[in-house]
């Protein structure tokens, strides 16, 4: 696993067409903005765990 530290509207590419920003952090939350093309499936995991 690539561990990456980015702050709030730095971009993260990965490959040729996805990009990954970070919008928003607050508390424990970060909100990730995603853009990639409709044929690059995106799926968000749910973790049932709490903090």
């Amino acid at each position: 696993m690539l561990v990456l530290s980015r702050r709030r509207d730095q971009t993260l590419v990965i490959g040729d067409n996805v990009e990954v920003t970070v919008l928003e952090i607050k508390g424990g939350q970060v909100r990730l903005g995603i853009n990639a093309p409709k044929a690059v499936p995106v799926q968000e995991e749910k973790s049932t765990l709490k903090f």
